[in-house]
Formats: C-alpha cells, structure tokens, sequence
C-alpha cells in the first residue's frame, strides 16, 4: 500500500509527482546534513495546480503528494520513493493530522479574503515537526478576486520550505497571475473500468452494481460510489432520467421543474439537517449557553454569523444537486444524440436505455442539440444566482 492507491486510473500524474517528492527529500536531506540544497533543475517545485473533470481524483492526488513530502519511511535512504502510506508522516498527511499539512475545502460557494489571509500566515511558518509546510486548496476556483490577490503575494514569493498545492476544474478558473507561477498537472477522467475495481475491492460494491455504477457516472468516482451504496441516490437519478419523456406539455414541464427544485432543497436539508444542529449546539456551550436558556450578553452576533454560514452552505448543496441532476440530464441527451447519429457508444444511461430509443425516435439531432443548449443555458443561469425554480422552469420548458 502506497499514499497512492487512491488514486484512480492517473499512473503518469503518480509517476511525475512521485519524481518531484523523491527530489524534495533530497532537497530536506541536504539541509539537515548541512549541505547546500538546491530545487534548481529538479521536479520539485513550490506551486502546483492540480486541474481534471470533476471525479478525476484532484483533491485525492493534493493530498498524497502531501503524504509522500513528509514521508518518513525509512526506505528512502535505500532509495525507495517517498509515500510508503505507513509511516507516522504519510498516515497523518492522509488522515488529517499533521501539524505541518493545512488542507482547506469550503462547503459555501466563495472562498474569501479572511481564510485566504490566515492560509497565507499560515504559509509564513517555518515547518513545526514535519519536512515541509505544505498548503492544500481544494477549491481554488473558488477563491473571490480579492482573495486571489492575496494568495498571489504569497505564491510570487514563498517561504522556503512551503509548497502551495491548489485544485480546480481547469487553468481558466484560476486567476492567470497565479497559474503562470504554478506547475500545472492535467488529470483525465478515471476510466469506468478502474472505477468499478475500487468499487468492488474498497467498498465491497457486487459486481453489475459496481459495472453499472462506474458507466452511469462515466468514471466520477465519488458520485459512483454515493451511486452504488445509497438507494435514495438511484431513486432521484431514475427521477430525473424520466423527465425527459414528461416534458411534453407545458404543465408537465412546470411540474417536473418544480419537483426537481424540491427534490435538490430536500437533499440539502437532510444532508445538513444534522450536521447544523450539531454546529448550534456545539457554539451553545462554547460561549457558555445552558441547554434551553438565552445565550449569554454580546455573543449574539457569533451565533448569528453561524447561522449565517449555514444558509450559504444550503445553498451551495442545493446548487451542487441541481448539478448534478443536469448533468445526467446532458448524458441522457448525448446518448440520445449518439443513437440518432448512429454512433456505437456504451449507454451512460444503462436502465434508460428504451426511454433514449423512443426520444431519438421521436425527434431529430437539431432538437437534441437545442435541448443540450438549454441544459447549459440553465447552469449558467443557476452560476448567476438566478431563482433555481425560474432556471430550471425556463430549461424544461425549453425540452419540451
């Protein structure tokens, strides 16, 4: 076992980084033996941005190249590579716990100034116990322009052992002047094969709902396993694969926009039903509340920005559902586009595949690619914070 069985189907990704943590070590090594270090020519290098389709395992390779610069093995002096998976280093960069490995992830929509900024303190630090302080931002498309500015400074000129390790979907989220100071790493989407695998050997998923799964989500591993293991989460995409075929009145379209709508706030509130609760009740007895009593003078205002945070994480939730409920939506239309086209492509849709025979059937690739465009149309909406009732009514009308 490697910090790198996790990820899926990336074996040059793996390779390239697994060169530059072999350098790194070097380069600490060096240091500790008092000797002149030098990163001049090597793989290694203070900045990454790691880019790839949603599912491609970003965040996942951020995170064992972590692992394997603070890698301890002591294999290394024998020449083995960096990221064992079994030492105190690489076990605690992969489990959360290492004093010198920061990893920041947002469940709202922004990332802002203020995070950024103590990110970027934190980035000023000298490493407390481990080789290297090392930064991981897993939603650096996220960041607000003025918190891209901020990181900038802090990516142009780096403490000495800090490595920035930033994820996004690809280069354009990233504001230029950041990516032209980062090594970028392009990973592909998994193939559904190797999606599968891990499916059965990691989650003990059978086998055809294993297969079925991986092809469904065409290689997105995270959706693919939520897929294989939750019942509710194959009921509400059957949900939206039948919309298509419900679309052919104006009132069946508003009420397949309204149901979806209300399928994704229902998500988001059992999703973060639990979680908020536990969030108020914790705040509660920090600031010294007594179960059922008014919260003490002056802290009304935390309790407040608590509540505050809650609703933009329901809204990021509500949007990620939405997401994700359109993109099945595009794949059911591109099957469709491929059977009208007479292009032997496997079924994403798998279970909808006499629902994609009777819409090809029944209209021509014009109306499918106006479909598609409608899809899109309604992303891009939602992205500017359009009503998602309104978005999403416009879109199934438009399927119609």
């Amino acid at each position: 076992m490697t910090v790198w069985d996790e990820l899926v189907g990336q074996d040059r990704v793996a390779a390239q980084l697994t060169s530059a943590a072999r350098d790194a070590d070097a380069y600490v090594t060096a240091i500790d033996a008092g000797e002149e270090p030098r990163l001049a020519g090597s793989s290694m290098t203070h900045a990454w941005l790691f880019t790839g389709p949603p599912g491609s395992g970003r965040a996942t390779a951020a995170r064992a190249f972590a692992a394997a610069l603070q890698c301890l093995s002591p294999d290394r002096a024998l020449g083995g590579a960096p990221g064992c998976g079994f030492c105190d280093g690489c076990h605690t960069s992969l489990v959360g716990t290492h004093a010198d490995v920061e990893v920041l992830r947002t469940d709202l929509l922004t990332i802002g100034v203020k995070e950024t900024r103590e990110l970027v303190r934190r980035a000023q630090l000298s490493p407390a116990g481990g080789r290297w302080q090392v930064i991981v931002m897993e939603d650096a498309d996220r960041l607000t322009e003025g918190a891209g500015n901020v990181l900038l400074k802090a990516v142009e000129e780096p403490a000495p052992r800090t490595v920035w390790l930033l994820c996004a979907p690809s280069t354009e989220d990233v504001l230029p002047t950041i990516r032209s100071r980062c090594r970028t790493l392009s990973l592909r989407t998994p193939p559904v094969a190797a999606v599968a695998d891990v499916l059965m050997r990691r989650d003990g998923v059978a086998p055809e709902i294993a297969h079925a799964a991986a092809q469904a989500t065409q290689g997105h591993i995270d959706r693919a396993r939520r897929l294989a293991t939750d019942e509710r989460a194959r009921e509400r995409r059957a949900a939206v694969l039948r919309i298509p075929e419900r679309v052919s009145d104006l009132g069946g379209a508003l009420r397949a926009a309204q149901e979806l709508v209300d399928a994704a706030a229902d998500d988001a509130k059992q999703l973060a039903g639990e979680r908020d609760e536990k969030e108020t009740e914790e705040l509660r007895a920090a600031l010294g509340a007594a179960e059922g009593k008014r919260l003490p003078r002056g802290t009304a205002g935390v309790m407040k920005d608590l509540e505050d945070r809650q609703k933009r994480r329901a809204t990021r939730t509500q949007r990620d559902t939405l997401d994700l409920a359109l993109t099945e939506l595009t794949g059911f239309y591109r099957d469709v586009l491929a059977r009208q086209l007479g292009t032997a492509v496997a079924l994403a849709g798998g279970e909808s595949a006499a629902a994609v025979e009777r819409v090809a059937a029944a209209s021509t690739p014009e109306h499918t690619l106006r479909r598609m465009e409608a899809i899109l149309a309604c992303r891009t909406a939602l992205d500017r914070n359009v009503s998602p009732l309104l978005a999403v009514e416009a879109m199934t009308v438009a399927l119609r």
